[in-house]
């Protein structure tokens, strides 16, 4: 019975884990593929306030974040990197939250404190209660 609780636990992060590198991956992977001026069009008007390459950089950086969600664990070569890949992604999104606070873009915090929080819970859930070993 003891057992039950941990696989749960581990089922749950693995269902996150999935989840939330395919929002990441979307969401990075049209960072990379769409202009920084078709961004500002398209209403995320805070590609219009970094340099060029801005878009480009955070759509790498969602990415890669999204690989490491998933493959360290999945080879479980390396897997203390899928709770660092979570973290990264929660500072990233901490950051974006201010950004868009700071701009006084407040439809935008909520889906900013929502993956921030789903990154985080996954960060320690991975350190904590099912490390991947």
């Amino acid at each position: 019975m003891a057992d039950k609780p941990n696989k749960l636990v581990h089922y749950g992060l693995w269902a996150s884990q999935v989840l939330l590198a395919l929002v990441f991956l979307m969401a990075g992977g049209m960072k990379l593929v769409t202009s920084q001026p078709d961004l500002v069009e398209a209403g995320m008007a805070w590609a219009g306030r970094i340099p060029e390459p801005g878009g480009k950089i955070i759509g790498l950086l969602e990415v890669l974040g999204a690989i490491g969600l998933i493959v360290p664990a999945a080879t479980k070569i390396k897997p203390v990197l899928t709770p660092i890949a979570a973290a990264c992604l929660a500072l990233t999104m901490l950051v974006a939250g201010a950004e868009h606070a700071v701009a006084g873009e407040l439809e935008a915090l909520p889906a900013n404190i929502v993956l921030g929080l789903f990154s985080a819970g996954i960060a320690v859930g991975r350190i904590k209660l099912s490390p991947i070993e």
